[in-house]
């Protein structure tokens, strides 16, 4: 097992009714707030109304901007950061799912930085640079990211086609609050979309060719197994509770830090694909990595890695029946019946993509070079997945 240090500022305040909490908790960090949002999801579930009484209770002055977007624009980055500056906002609350806290860690940082956060930390990668934020606090609508609980942040770019991400240890929330009544609402859709999402989420950190930190893997495959188990009450049934909570809490424990503590690598190729996705043709996030995932792992999976398909078999499926290949391949299978079974459709052209753009897409992925810790990864490659999963 590799070294590490885990610390998570993010204090949670997790079940029902802990919004009646919010006023209290932002008063501990601010006075002056931005409350971001999205579209009218909030309003029509009544959470809005919650969130308001709270804020007025406390005398907290507030400032709104809404409609922030599925893949969240620069645009509205750059908007709320003026909105900050001119107001003098101390705290950004955001009311969503991760696309909205993602918005919000964008601004944090451009509400604070003299330089483009597009240019200089999306693009460049330049995280070093991010040295002062606002802070940043959630209350939770949709269980898939794990936003609420991490320093990331996935912004897009709609006039460059790009969707880009940046990590820094001042984006993670101050607190953030997960009621899993409020993802009651979630269609259908979205609920499959966050259950694939979830799962790529420690895939990405579960698969890797490296077969050290054996309790970080027993961990992740419990996380699987719960979200294998709930995820299809989830999408049944909306309203039960045990379900959604426990597909909440997964979610914020799947990107938190802590399932990949003490491994040496991790994997993030699927992701970074089905970023290129969503930059181009819009896509959810989800819908794209149920496409992707399989497909990518069928291309790596070789001798070298097998062990780990092997114990994802076993352990997830409880595949024991079999030599080591037909327990990897069936495991494969058994990844794409789950995601079908959700409605996740198996290939691009189901979803109106076609083939005109992967050249491009994957020269993006692999522009800084070979990709991924399963197995290594350049443009050949990844341009063969893009074509297999058409």
């Amino acid at each position: 097992m590799e070294n590490f240090i885990y610390d998570i500022p993010t204090r949670i305040l997790f079940g029902m009714n802990q919004v009646e909490n919010l006023g209290k908790e932002t008063k501990k960090h601010a006075t002056r707030i931005l409350l971001l949002y999205g579209k009218n999801s909030i309003k029509k579930n009544g959470l809005y109304d919650r969130v308001i009484d709270q804020l007025n209770k406390e005398n907290i002055y507030f400032v709104e901007l809404s409609g922030v977007d599925p893949n969240p624009r620069i645009e509205t980055v750059r908007k709320g950061a003026e909105l900050c500056k001119k107001e003098n906002l101390e705290l950004i609350l955001a009311v969503g799912g991760g696309s909205t806290i993602d918005c919000a860690k964008g601004i944090a940082v451009q509400a604070k930085y003299s330089g483009d956060v597009w240019n200089d930390l999306y693009m460049d990668k330049k995280f070093n640079l991010i040295t002062d934020t606002l802070s940043i606090a959630s209350v939770l609508t949709l269980a898939a990211t794990g936003s609420e609980m991490n320093g990331n942040s996935v912004i897009s770019n709609m006039e460059e086609n790009l969707k880009q991400g940046i990590n820094s240890y001042l984006l993670r929330p101050k607190f953030s609050i997960l009621d899993p009544t409020y993802t009651m609402t979630v269609n259908q859709y979205q609920t499959a979309a966050g259950i694939v999402d979830i799962m790529s989420h420690i895939f990405e950190q579960y698969f890797s060719a490296d077969n050290k930190a054996y309790l970080q893997s027993r961990l992740m495959e419990g996380m699987l197994k719960t979200i294998i188990h709930f995820g299809p009450i989830a999408y049944k049934d909306p309203n039960n509770y045990e379900a959604r909570a426990n597909i909440m809490w997964t979610s914020s424990l799947a990107l938190n830090g802590l399932p990949s503590l003490g491994k040496k690598s991790t994997d993030w190729v699927s992701h970074q694909m089905e970023h290129e996705l969503s930059a181009k043709y819009d896509i959810t996030h989800g819908v794209g990595l149920g496409i992707l995932t399989p497909h990518w792992m069928n291309y790596v999976l070789d001798s070298s890695n097998i062990h780990r398909f092997v114990d994802y078999g076993k352990n997830v499926w409880n595949i024991n029946e079999g030599d080591n290949w037909n327990i990897a391949k069936e495991a494969i299978l058994k990844t794409r019946e789950f995601f079908t079974s959700l409605n996740i459709p198996e290939h691009l052209s189901q979803v109106g993509i076609d083939n005109s753009k992967f050249e491009e897409m994957a020269k993006i992925v692999t522009r800084r070079g070979k990709i991924g810790a399963m197995k290594q990864l350049d443009y050949n490659d990844i341009l063969e997945i893009y074509k297999t999963s058409l």
